[in-house]
């Protein structure tokens, strides 16, 4: 097999996947999610999963070693916005710019 079958095999095992969880998501009983606990468990994982990915991919590195660099300032420039209660878009635009800004020295 060449690695363009390989790639399309992979795409569709994870379509696969994931319709699968999703069919098994709709099987839980509506008794189960209307309980307070699944409820905030709902309600804080996707805060904590893009957390963990915000931080993987802001201090990640290919050889697993901690990276401090211009994401890490375009980070410090977001977490400054978000302090200051900045709309969503300045948070966005402040990252960018401070990581352009310090990749550009």
């Amino acid at each position: 097999m060449t690695g363009e079958t390989n790639t399309w095999i992979a795409i569709g095992a994870t379509a696969l996947g994931c319709y699968g969880v999703k069919l098994l998501g709709l099987s839980v009983p509506a008794g189960l999610l209307e309980r307070p606990l699944v409820k905030r468990l709902a309600a804080l994982l996707p805060i904590a999963l893009l957390a963990a990915l915000t931080a993987l991919q802001t201090f990640g590195t290919d050889a697993l070693r901690l990276a401090i660099d211009a994401r890490t300032a375009g980070l410090a420039a977001a977490a400054t916005a978000l302090l200051l209660r900045a709309p969503f878009l300045v948070v966005v635009a402040a990252a960018v710019l401070v990581t352009a800004a310090v990749r550009a020295m």
